[in-house]
């Protein structure tokens, strides 16, 4: 709220706007008790080196990409989501629904990110994911070396290797899934799509990038 009301002229601290919030009976909504969510990884897919834990620093776009899968819940039924962010700009680049837990939506999710970026961008970035049964397939290391892009997996049962991507389902959720009910699971699509495209990357500051947007990062970046 601070960072908000300074983009728009107003000098504002945030002792004072936590006071003036207070006296008008305003909080901030609270993130719920933090649960570690492990992920089944009993399978005999391929298991990828845990690249990340290797880089010192992500200093660039498309350097490092950070993808994970959630479930939302309609009336209809479970609603799952894969997305890709990229680790710099904290923008989500590409993804995808689906009804079940097949591979085809983290595949189209990633297919999103690279078409996104521009095909050749997306060569030797190192993509991170836990060690779900979606990325180890077959079908999905295929398209990964198709595009020369480089596997990562977080450690056995820690979702602290992958923090970027629970950290942003966390904030979609408190957001926006928490305060909606959702009758069919076309409904709960357009309305995270709205929620990604036209709030998350457009207009939601960042603390982490100077407390603008992704799409504003981005654009810095490249004007400079």
């Amino acid at each position: 709220m601070t960072l908000e009301l300074r983009a728009r002229g107003e000098r504002v601290g945030k002792t004072r706007v936590a006071r003036l919030m207070r006296d008008a009976g305003l909080q901030g909504r609270r993130r719920r008790a933090f649960r570690p969510r492990t992920t089944q990884s009993n399978h005999d897919g391929a298991i990828a080196p845990n690249r990340l834990a290797k880089i010192e620093a992500i200093t660039s776009l498309n350097q490092v990409w950070q993808t994970d899968i959630t479930y939302v819940r309609t009336d209809e039924g479970w609603l799952y989501l894969a997305m890709v962010m990229d680790a710099f700009s904290n923008r989500i680049i590409g993804w995808a629904f689906s009804s079940d837990l097949g591979t085809q939506f983290v595949v189209d999710a990633l297919l999103m990110a690279v078409n996104h970026r521009g095909g050749r961008a997306a060569r030797q970035v190192v993509l991170h994911s836990d060690r779900g049964v979606q990325y180890s397939s077959a079908r999905f290391r295929s398209q990964l070396a198709e595009h020369e892009i480089l596997a990562s997996m977080s450690r056995r049962a820690n979702c602290y290797d992958n923090a970027k991507a629970e950290a942003f389902f966390s904030t979609l959720k408190i957001e926006l899934v928490y305060r909606t009910r959702y009758v069919t699971r076309s409904q709960a699509r357009c309305s995270i799509f709205e929620w990604i495209e036209a709030f998350y990357n457009l207009r939601r500051r960042h603390t982490s990038i100077g407390g603008i947007s992704p799409v504003d990062f981005e654009h810095q970046l490249t004007t400079k």
